[in-house]
């Protein structure tokens, strides 16, 4: 059974706080995302949110112990902001059918086994 991978960005915020590496004040850009993986019976979403914080001034990400408490504040509010997908599983209707498939397999099984 195949399984796909896919990542979905929930939520970007250009932010104006100065780089903690390079002091710049319009390059940080906040990315929050989810990964999702699928196969042909069902669809789960990860619980996790990945966060990254990246300079598009230095080319650099910032890690979160480089943080100033202005971009912590920002931050914080920036994942309110971010609306995360439905989190769990989804299931396809091709399950479905091969359980009413099996159901009846059994059904007409137990049937003529039985039917004396």
């Amino acid at each position: 059974m195949k399984m796909t991978t896919k990542t979905h960005t929930l939520h970007t915020a250009r932010i104006k706080n100065n780089c903690p590496t390079c002091f710049g004040s319009d390059g940080l850009e906040f990315t929050f995302s989810q990964e999702e993986k699928e196969t042909i019976f069902q669809k789960k979403t990860a619980k996790q949110i990945d966060e990254k914080l990246y300079c598009h001034t230095c080319k650099n990400p910032i890690y979160p112990v480089n943080w100033t408490e202005d971009i912590e504040r920002v931050y914080r509010y920036n994942k309110k902001i971010a609306e995360t997908n439905r989190i769990g599983l989804k299931i396809k209707p091709l399950l479905y059918i091969v359980i009413l498939l099996a159901i009846i397999v059994v059904a007409t099984g137990v049937y003529f086994l039985f039917r004396h």
